[in-house]
């Protein structure tokens, strides 16, 4: 039988992902439309060196492509293109991993979505628990190497301490969150990040910043200031319609925005309450 590691911890802070209910005791978990043609985008990065896969997912965890392949993938914390500069602990792979019941949820947004010529795009789902603590460790380093992109108005304590940051105990550990935008259809190519390259303030304007192929949101993904706030006043127009046609989408498909990030959502009946794994981002640890 293969292993679980269930985490049982108090959540302590947020982000990256929105409070959730304080974990309650309970038994570790036993170990097991039609497509419309998208052009995914980007490409993933160059791949890292493969760990070995240390612990599973219990049954009914799936890899969200295998649910509906029209939804697109940018996950962030496999490769370079995020708040740490490098890839993070447990993203063996660039895959959404979730339970079926949040996967499911998401391809009925899907499918309200592409009524309406627009896809879905992650940016993250399930993150291991480990993940969690490797931002806490980041976070007593002096590297700011990302700081001109994603915190330029903030220091890195900042992000805990205003809740863009969180720990091992977030909703994302327990499967039942995710990070996503949407994406004009057909999808626009966008370019590869390049680590090393100059950055530019995720607060800048659409035409200034990283070049994502989503629509515009008023600033980019983890951009750890207040104008992430999903109503902050200063978001208007285009970026604020675009907001406000995810939130309608997502909250007609059962999920809650957490209001300090507009590209977080938790599933409001989510599977595992209180409960926070720590297997590894990974075809291999799916049952």
């Amino acid at each position: 039988m293969r292993a679980v590691v269930l985490l049982m911890v108090a959540l302590t802070a947020v982000g990256c992902g929105s409070p959730s209910a304080p974990p309650t005791p309970s038994t570790p978990v036993e170990p097991t439309a039609t497509p419309t043609e998208i052009t995914t985008s980007p490409a993933p990065e160059p791949a890292t060196p493969t760990a070995s896969v240390d612990s599973h997912a219990p049954p009914g965890w799936v890899d969200l492509s295998a649910v509906d392949p029209t939804i697109l993938l940018d996950i962030r914390y496999h490769g370079s293109h995020n708040f740490l500069g490098r890839p993070v602990a447990g993203y063996l792979e660039p895959l959404c991993v979730l339970p079926e019941p949040t996967a499911q949820a998401l391809h009925r947004v899907q499918l309200a979505a592409l009524a309406e010529g627009y896809s879905l795009k992650m940016y993250d789902c399930y993150r291991p628990a480990r993940a969690g603590a490797d931002f806490v460790a980041w976070r007593d380093t002096p590297d700011q190497t990302t700081k001109a992109e994603f915190y330029p108005s903030l220091s890195k304590a900042d992000l805990f301490r205003l809740g863009f940051v969180g720990g091992a105990a977030t909703s994302h550990s327990s499967g039942s969150a995710v990070d996503l935008t949407l994406v004009k259809l057909p999808a626009a190519p966008q370019r590869a990040y390049v680590p090393g390259e100059p950055l530019v303030a995720c607060t800048a304007p659409v035409g200034e910043r990283f070049p994502d192929n989503s629509v515009d949101m008023g600033t980019g993904y983890d951009c750890f200031d207040t104008r992430s706030h999903t109503l902050d006043a200063r978001i208007t127009g285009e970026a604020r319609e675009n907001r406000l046609r995810l939130r309608r989408l997502m909250e007609a498909g059962g999920f809650v925005n957490y209001w300090a990030e507009w590209w977080h959502y938790d599933l409001a009946n989510p599977p595992y309450p209180g409960q926070y794994f720590d297997f590894p981002v990974a075809r291999a640890a799916l049952p």
